[in-house]
């Protein structure tokens, strides 16, 4: 038995959530799959899955072997790269996690280019606004905004945005243009009310700071939902430069209280705890961080 492959295997009918699955995504039979599995238990002498009707799920044995397969897997990646040098190409898939909104509107139209350099390289996205565990989810990179929730991961900046209280002409035609932050108060804001968000707003300008406590009848959890209310002239909202790019460009959108400064927003590539970061996650994350960089510069 190939130990890399049968690993290779095990993995993917974990990260996939079935033996069926996991074949799919190695486009084999499933009785071949079962039968690498089988073989693999049969070799450690321990069971590392629980099979139901309503699917698996890893023993005690399964999670630790899990975790030490991954990292077995992407050190015989990282060894191939090295050997074949800087410019050989990345294979196999890559699990990534990002925020919708983000991934919407600055990853996903821009992708091809990236697909095009790793022909061999499939990409497994994860679009999620929220912070999802990494190992259990087993992705490899994930991208997020904000503070980061665990001080323990391993994390790199991408990017840094400007943040900015942004409204529709539609709604300041009915509702006025504020000139001071204080003013927010009369206003209709769209309050994400996720990590990062809230009601109280703080500004600052020639050391002067403010903090307005704002309210709203529109709540959300989800960056689409903030930006769906805006552009439906529901109200403003604080917003990262990112998440109306191109309405900002286009006129649909408009900045005020520009003369006022939020505290900015960072972008990260969270890799798992515990776990080398693979040259596959690494190269992902310097190409969003390429990508990042371009959409800043052109606003």
């Amino acid at each position: 038995m190939d130990r890399l492959a049968a690993m290779q295997t095990f993995i993917a009918v974990v990260e996939a959530g079935s033996l069926s699955a996991g074949a799919q995504r190695l486009g084999v039979g499933q009785p071949a799959v079962s039968k690498t599995v089988a073989q693999l238990e049969a070799r450690l002498g321990v069971a590392l899955l629980l099979r139901s009707p309503r699917g698996i799920a890893l023993t005690e044995a399964g999670r630790q072997f899990h975790e030490h397969a991954r990292r077995a897997v992407e050190e015989a990646e990282a060894a191939e790269l090295a050997a074949r040098g800087a410019g050989a190409a990345l294979t196999g898939r890559l699990r990534v996690c990002a925020p919708v909104t983000l991934a919407r509107l600055h990853v996903l139209p821009r992708l091809q280019p990236f697909l095009l350099e790793h022909p061999q390289l499939a990409l497994d996205l994860v679009l999620d606004d929220r912070d999802i565990d990494l190992r259990e989810e087993g992705i490899d990179v994930a991208i997020r905004m904000g503070q980061l929730a665990d001080s323990t991961m391993t994390a790199r900046r991408l990017a840094r945005g400007r943040r900015m209280v942004v409204g529709t002409p539609g709604y300041f035609a009915r509702a006025g243009l504020p000139q001071h932050p204080a003013e927010l108060a009369a206003h209709q804001a769209i309050v994400f009310n996720r990590r990062g968000g809230g009601t109280a707003w703080s500004f600052e300008r020639a050391g002067t700071e403010v903090s307005v406590v704002v309210a709203g009848r529109v709540q959300t959890g989800a960056a689409e939902g903030v930006r769906a209310a805006v552009l439906c002239d529901l109200g403003l909202a604080i917003a990262s430069e990112w998440m109306f790019a191109p309405e900002l460009a286009s006129g649909a959108a408009r900045q005020v209280l520009a003369d006022w400064a939020l505290p900015p927003v960072d972008l990260w590539a969270v890799y798992p705890s515990g776990r080398r970061a693979s040259a596959k996650a690494r190269a992902f994350a310097a190409y969003v961080e390429r990508l990042m960089a371009d959409t800043t510069a052109a606003n």
